[in-house]
């Protein structure tokens, strides 16, 4: 009797991934992975091979734990020959190395880029022959540093928006100076409303167009310098006016604009519905 009832408390053996016991197949090998008690317990073999290839997704190396009591899956492996095992060892060594190989291939694209960048500006700026002079006389660490921080500059120096700040004394002084009401008619009137201004690195447009713009000053300066001050004989000299007038006009069309639209947005009106006659 005892027997009996011994057998009858017997725990049956219940997956908890296809819900089969060991009465459906008695040929299945069961294994109890972690400290799990009850329906959670035991689970086949080849349903739990099945379950960590899903999470593991490929990464063998990858821990799994059960998702109930979070125990660490002991995972063994059979023993490699020892050209597999160098393999193998080679394999994962490349996989954690290559981000970093991917980042350094980037940094040094981007810093040879500036550098190029660099001594195509100064011959561009000081002429092709003297930035060649310049360039071969100088020392090559002092070119190393410096050829990329001249993009570097031009980017910093683009993001200085300078017309903000003409804009907001403009618009705290302009009613006290009738002169700019004489040649900008109502640009002193006062507002009914003071419009919300949108950040100006808001969206990507913005950033690229600092980019771009810091990027191609030098030329744009050079053209300006070659236009405007073609009696200057120094290339570098030249140059600089021109960059200095082209920014010039450039902010002063450019403080004209905004405050155009901000006047704009603040006279805006928001009108009535129309109702609809009745038929």
């Amino acid at each position: 009797v005892l027997s009996c009832s011994g057998a009858g408390l017997q725990e049956q053996e219940s997956c908890w991934v296809c819900f089969a016991t060991d009465e459906d197949d008695r040929t299945a090998e069961w294994v109890r992975p972690c400290r799990c008690r009850g329906s959670t317990k035991w689970v086949h073999q080849t349903c739990l091979q099945r379950w960590v290839d899903e999470k593991q997704r490929g990464n063998s190396t990858a821990r799994v734990a059960c998702p109930q009591c979070n125990a660490e899956y002991l995972i063994v492996f059979p023993k490699l020959g020892p050209v597999v095992y160098v393999l193998d060892l080679a394999d994962r060594l490349i996989s954690k190395a290559g981000p970093f190989a991917a980042a350094g291939i980037m940094v040094g694209s981007i810093y040879w880029t500036a550098v190029t960048y660099g001594a195509v500006t100064v011959m561009q700026v000081v002429g092709h022959k003297e930035g060649l002079d310049v360039m071969e006389r100088a020392d090559p660490l002092f070119l190393l540093i410096g050829l990329p921080t001249i993009p570097v500059m031009l980017i910093l120096g683009k993001m200085i928006r300078w017309e903000d700040y003409v804009l907001r004394l403009w618009r705290k002084y302009s009613n006290k100076l009738q002169i700019l009401n004489s040649i900008f008619p109502g640009i002193g009137c006062p507002v009914p409303r003071i419009p919300a201004e949108a950040s100006p690195l808001a969206d990507h447009v913005s950033a690229t167009r600092i980019l771009c713009g810091a990027l191609v000053f030098p030329t744009i300066a050079t053209i300006v310098g070659k236009l405007m001050f073609s009696s200057v004989n120094s290339n570098l000299q030249r140059t600089i006016l021109g960059g200095i007038a082209f920014v010039a006009i450039k902010g002063a069309f450019k403080v004209y604009f905004k405050q155009q639209q901000y006047l704009r947005q603040a006279h805006r009106k928001i009108l009535n519905f129309p109702e609809q006659e009745e038929a």
